[in-house]
């Protein structure tokens, strides 16, 4: 037995389930001297669509809401359309399965994962128990336009600004007319990407000026539009968000048009949209105490990303921002694997543009060189583990992987510094997703 198999024998946490709805949940309670009083804690997944990382997140939430005062769902999802799913939880207003699907970015509401997740916070609500809310932190739909948030905005400026509004549906939703009128499929970013990149620079430079004044406008006549909604707490909220809703399509605006210049540019990549979701997390903490963050662990480590040759240059991380800025208010728990099935989606020759076909691909052993078989090789199982009390002979051997696998590809990383702690699951399995054979919801 290596001396890092050792201590993680000694050290780590025995998950017992991953199971939600289990009772006992005895075995998470290390996890509150793991965050201390950490007001966000962010958790990871090392693969999206994985049925078990998304029960973990959910059980982890539950635990944390009962027992630590978190208040919060925060997702890697659009932040203008989150609204519709916390609004469900709070009123029950809507279809679910269509608040799941217009609410949650990336296709990620389409599961039997989420739909717990959120019928259980809206049981918090009915029973007077636990008042829970959800968030999104991301730029709007699914980082492939604006208009989600444009149309949030105009939503307020209808009743609180309506002169202004009618000039908005003349002059700038038209502007967005590029978009594909087909967006059902699972690949549906992409042509949307494509269209923007199409536009005449012109064009281009129209939206970001409208969305500028939008932005501006809106700021300083946030006393005026909360006076016109009747001066409630209810008016000023409303105000609030709308503001926020616009500022989301200011940032999706600048994370779009950063790929214009790519081809030619010759200064380094700023990672825009990181940059947004962490000021969206620290807008939450305005009105929320403790928050869960749910993210890919590309998203949630501390130290810079990179993925070559797809991200060559390492990038600043959202874990990067929060932690820059909240330091110890701030943990980050990755997720590891050791071997299972991941769901995948590819295109088609005769697909149309936008849509792909899921499929189930078989995942092996880990890279005997990451940290996942570090893992996987002590044979505990699932578990949970302190990064920050691995003793040296340990953490020298841990510091030896070299990253974490995502699927099939290893991420490099120095793990350590990336995350406080790990939650590793030996084996996956897909999500349970109602996303058919042809990839349509």
């Amino acid at each position: 037995m290596t001396s890092f198999e050792h201590w993680l024998r000694a050290s780590a946490h025995r998950l017992c389930t991953v199971d939600p709805d289990e009772q006992d949940d005895d075995d998470l309670e290390p996890l509150l001297d793991i965050i201390g009083d950490a007001r966000v804690v962010a958790i990871g997944e090392s693969m999206h669509r994985m049925h078990e990382f998304l029960q973990v997140r959910h059980r982890v939430f539950r635990f944390l809401a009962r027992r630590a005062g978190f208040t919060t769902l925060v997702m890697e999802s659009g932040m203008p359309e989150g609204a519709l799913v916390d609004r469900w939880i709070r009123t029950g207003e809507g279809r679910l399965r269509d608040v799941l699907a217009e609410g949650i970015g990336y296709r990620f509401g389409a599961c039997q994962e989420m739909l717990d997740q959120v019928t259980w916070m809206r049981e918090q609500h009915v029973r007077g128990s636990v008042p829970v809310r959800f968030a999104g932190m991301d730029i709007p739909d699914s980082s492939a336009s604006v208009i989600p948030a444009v149309r949030a905005a105009l939503a307020l400026l209808d009743d609180a600004d309506p002169h202004y509004a009618a000039h908005l549906r003349a002059a700038l939703l038209p502007l967005f007319s590029y978009l594909p009128a087909d967006r059902t499929g699972l690949a549906q970013a992409a042509p949307a990407i494509q269209s923007y990149l199409a536009l005449d620079a012109a064009v281009q430079q129209k939206i970001t000026v409208a969305l500028t004044d939008l932005v501006a406008r809106m700021r300083a006549r946030r006393p005026d539009m909360i006076a016109s909604l009747g001066g409630a707490n209810a008016a000023e909220e409303r105000v609030r968000f709308g503001i926020r809703a616009a500022e989301s399509a200011q940032a999706g605006d600048a994370f779009l048009h950063a790929m214009v210049s790519a081809p030619s540019r010759t200064w380094p990549a700023a990672n825009v949209r990181d940059a947004w979701m962490a000021d969206s997390v620290e807008w939450v903490l305005e009105r929320e105490p403790r928050v869960l963050v749910a993210a890919a662990n590309g998203h949630v480590q501390r130290t810079p990303f990179s993925a070559p040759p797809f991200v060559p240059e390492p990038m600043t991380t959202l874990g990067g921002h929060l932690a820059d800025r909240l330091g110890d208010d701030y943990v980050a728990i990755g997720t590891a694997f050791g071997h299972g099935d991941a769901w995948l989606h590819r295109s088609r020759p005769d697909d149309a543009p936008g849509h792909s076909h899921p499929f189930v691909q078989s995942l092996g052993a880990p890279d005997p060189a990451s940290a996942d078989a570090a893992f996987s090789g002590a044979g505990i199982g699932d578990l949970l583990v302190d990064l920050r009390a691995t003793p040296p002979e340990a953490a020298s051997a841990l510091d030896r992987t070299v990253g974490l696998r995502n699927g099939d590809a290893l991420q490099p990383l120095p793990i350590r510094e990336a995350f406080d702690a790990i939650a590793y699951i030996d084996e996956v399995t897909p999500w349970h997703t109602w996303i058919d054979e042809n990839g349509l919801a």
